[in-house]
């Protein structure tokens, strides 16, 4: 019996081990979603619990406010400020991040809407104007002269009223 006992407890440390290590260099990756990391943290915090290492809710708080994403570090510096981190829940400091996450991507989804409405706007200025485009003039600013032959000396890559061999009376 104290054999099995001594297999399974250096089993367990060896695990715990391992499972300090990943939550040391525990990171929120970049596009990760707020659940997400937390769902990825409490994974770790509940297995080093089953192994009879409990971290608390204070640790794992401190752990993830270190561990964010820099597009978070201001909601991070806010949260400090405004609450005690030793008596703040994760549920509380979840939600708290959640909220911000919202804003975040509503105020993303906002700039994305107005550079899709501001390009359509502009789009065909400078493009195949002369194909039924919107816009005035012929749009000459992207077209590719080099296969232009000139009428009057007849090389490429000019019109004949640029070109540099027409005299003045032509």
């Amino acid at each position: 019996m104290r054999q099995k006992y001594q297999g399974t407890a250096r089993v367990k440390r060896a695990q715990l081990q391992s499972l300090r290590k990943e939550f040391e260099v525990l990171n929120m990756k970049a596009g990760e979603t707020v659940n997400e990391y937390f769902a990825r943290t409490l994974t770790i915090a509940n297995k080093m619990k089953a192994n009879g290492e409990n971290k608390g809710d204070i640790v794992i708080v401190e752990k993830i406010l270190r561990s964010m994403t820099p597009k978070f570090a201001y909601v991070v510096c806010s949260i400090e400020e405004s609450k005690d981190t030793s008596t703040l829940t994760i549920d509380e400091l979840q939600s708290s991040l959640l909220v911000h996450e919202q804003r975040m991507s509503s105020h993303v989804a906002e700039e994305h809407a107005l550079k899709i409405s501001h390009g359509d706007h502009l789009e065909g200025q400078g493009r195949g104007q002369g194909r039924g485009g919107r816009g005035r003039g012929r749009g000459r600013s992207s077209f590719d002269k080099s296969t232009v032959e000139c009428y009057n000396c007849h090389k490429l890559g000019h019109f004949q009223w640029e070109c540099p061999t027409k005299t003045r009376d032509n």
